[in-house]
């Protein structure tokens, strides 16, 4: 009882209060623009873009931010996420948030057991290992005739709209943020800072590196049902080895321990990808210029494991932890 009043009081505080109100003002002021026809559908899709890069960016983070795995394979949770989803809508005919929630428990199945075995390696090697999944799970779908094959599966039902973008979105950075500030998200952070000590202290490392590469992998399969359901074509080359570095990208540059730090990550990079596509060539050159000179620098990211407060752009220790190498970077 008191731990049920206590979550009722933390939840029901001023702070959240007002971030509640401001995303539904948010959403009601872009959902008036569409609903008016004052927003273009260009403008749409890369706000739906935008939303699913963003749980992409949050849920890559928990893994290689919160825990300290370098994980290479993301896109192919994505993968798993949008194909099944689109195969039971497409051609099961079922239900499409059963779809989406099928998509993520396959994509969190994968994870789990990818991740038995891949988490016993560190550093360099369960990077190489992940990559190798990704790969594999790309090849596989190329040569599998039911979901298409190179070709991809076409004439997916569109029913991503912004209202389910937005509020998965929020669910996500809602679920792993509160992860993230729990007696699991010290564990993990605990296994990123020290991992030989974590185990010293009775913590199951592997357990604690799994989960969060099957929560992780969960809601990558979130974002690929939406992203499935909202471009109607899917083929296996979107998922390849470039869709994972995007994903990596946003999270080194947003700050790895940082879910704010993610969010602005993947919010900028989706306007510049959006505002330099037609310009391919150009736009790589941006993005590796901005990693260079973000690893010069600003090596730790934006907010490297810190979050924003409620002072506005003045950071403040978020539970990812402000660690000295922070503070003498500032």
């Amino acid at each position: 009882m008191q731990r049920t009043n206590h979550w009722i009081k933390q939840w029901l505080n001023p702070k959240n209060i007002i971030a509640g109100a401001l995303l539904v003002l948010l959403y009601g002021a872009v959902q008036g623009l569409i609903a008016s026809g004052s927003l273009s559908i260009y403008y749409q899709l890369n706000l739906i873009l935008m939303l699913i890069n963003i749980i992409l960016a949050v849920s890559l983070n928990l893994i290689n931010g919160f825990t300290g795995q370098f994980s290479l394979g993301h896109a192919g949770f994505m993968a798993v996420g949008a194909y099944t989803s689109a195969v039971l809508t497409l051609k099961l005919g079922q239900p499409y948030f059963l779809a989406l929630m099928a998509g993520a428990l396959a994509a969190a199945v994968i994870g789990f057991i990818i991740g038995i075995p891949t988490l016993r390696l560190r550093g360099d090697y369960l990077a190489i290992a992940t990559l190798g999944f990704g790969e594999i799970l790309r090849v596989v779908l190329i040569n599998i005739s039911y979901v298409g094959g190179a070709a991809g599966m076409t004439g997916i039902p569109r029913y991503t709209t912004w209202t389910v973008a937005f509020w998965m979105a929020v669910f996500s950075v809602l679920v792993i943020k509160n992860l993230v500030n729990s007696s699991y998200g010290r564990a993990c952070v605990a296994v990123r800072e020290d991992e030989i000590a974590a185990e010293t202290m009775g913590i199951n490392t592997t357990y604690y590196k799994v989960l969060a590469f099957a929560v992780g992998a969960f809601f990558a399969g979130i974002a690929g049902g939406l992203y499935a359901h909202y471009f109607f074509i899917i083929q296996p080359a979107t998922f390849g080895f470039l869709k994972s570095i995007d994903i990596l990208l946003m999270v080194v540059i947003g700050g790895l321990g940082s879910l704010t730090g993610s969010i602005l990550a993947a919010a900028v990079l989706t306007a510049v990808s959006a505002f330099l596509q037609e310009f391919a060539a150009v736009r790589m050159i941006v993005y590796a210029l901005v990693l260079i000179l973000m690893m010069i620098f600003r090596p730790q990211g934006l907010l490297g494991t810190r979050e924003l407060s409620w002072r506005g752009i003045w950071p403040e220790g978020g539970n990812g932890g402000a660690y000295p190498a922070d503070k003498k970077a500032n």
